[in-house]
């Protein structure tokens, strides 16, 4: 259990995190689709951009019969990350997520709150702290969101994904295959950026309130079959009364906002080389940070794809 689920770490960090904070930015109630027509401003050729679910496998995309043909259209796949070496990321990832020398979990929580995290693992996953310790808080956040996942939705899990779905078929087509981020910068960001004492924080509430993360996946879940970016952006906008787990605007910021701006800075060049069909989660498409605005700011048009 544990060996898989740390495979499927690569292609989920972004999401399993997303479930848990709000993006920032109101979205006005427009056109909405997970498929994006993206042309002029010079472009000789329209690229598209396609709003993923990091866990929901490729048989979804039988109800986008136009994703595939926009991809077949286009020249090139743009991913969060290059996903064509998967043992070479998950090697980084292993490195990345041990803690630190002199770090334990009996350091960072006290000893109710241990007893707890290591009863919960046991229950989950079938391996406590004595196997899981050294890992940082944050992996372990993901660890149990995957298996969760995976509990509530046995139908759909353990199936290739969308990401590594069209990064696999340009691969085959011998087209160009390119990440808008590093493995090391998506690692930075989601188990490094966040000091350890805050990973635990956040932990420990997880599995304090397991019900939150249930409702959130319930409705993340209707809202993306739905195919509607608007009812994720409002998912995702709504706050909840006396949350016990609430992230800071930094937080929030270092996951969407400031990684959209980082992209809206490369995805210019990257089109004009060559027509792309970019392929990232679907809560970087929408609001006033989101993708789809950022490049109709950049003057290009951007056009919902029923």
């Amino acid at each position: 259990m544990y060996t898989m689920n740390y495979r499927m770490a690569p292609g989920v960090i972004a999401l399993l995190f997303l479930l848990f904070i709000s993006c920032n930015g109101s979205s006005p109630k427009a056109e909405t689709s997970l498929l994006w027509k993206i042309s002029g401003n010079g472009l000789g050729k329209p690229s598209y951009l396609f709003g993923t679910h990091h866990l929901v496998p490729v048989s979804f995309l039988d109800s986008i019969p136009a994703a595939v043909t926009a991809f077949e259209e286009t020249d090139q796949t743009v991913g969060e990350l290059d996903m064509s070496d998967m043992a070479a990321m998950q090697m980084q990832i292993m490195g990345a997520a041990v803690m630190p020398e002199g770090v334990t979990y009996d350091t960072l929580l006290p000893p109710d709150d241990v007893q707890l995290l290591d009863s919960t693992l046991t229950d989950l996953i079938g391996v406590g702290l004595d196997q899981l310790g050294q890992l940082k808080p944050a992996m372990i956040s993901n660890l149990i969101s995957i298996t969760l996942y995976q509990k509530y939705y046995p139908a759909i899990s353990g199936q290739e994904n969308i990401d590594l779905y069209f990064q696999t078929e340009a691969l085959k087509l011998s087209r160009p295959v390119k990440a808008l981020e590093t493995t090391e910068e998506q690692v930075e960001i989601l188990l490094n950026a966040t000091p350890l004492e805050r990973q635990a924080e956040l932990l420990i509430c997880m599995v304090k309130h397991p019900e939150l993360l249930k409702d959130q996946m319930d409705e993340l879940q209707l809202a993306y079959y739905a195919q509607d970016l608007n009812a994720l952006q409002a998912l995702f906008d709504k706050e909840i009364p006396n949350d016990p787990c609430p992230s800071t605007d930094e937080e929030k910021d270092a996951l969407n906002k400031d990684r959209n701006e980082k992209w809206l800075a490369q995805l210019p060049a990257i089109m004009a080389e060559n027509a792309s069909f970019i392929a990232v989660g679907a809560m970087h498409l929408p609001g006033d940070d989101g993708l789809v605005k950022g490049l109709q700011d950049q003057g290009f048009t951007v056009e919902a794809v029923k």
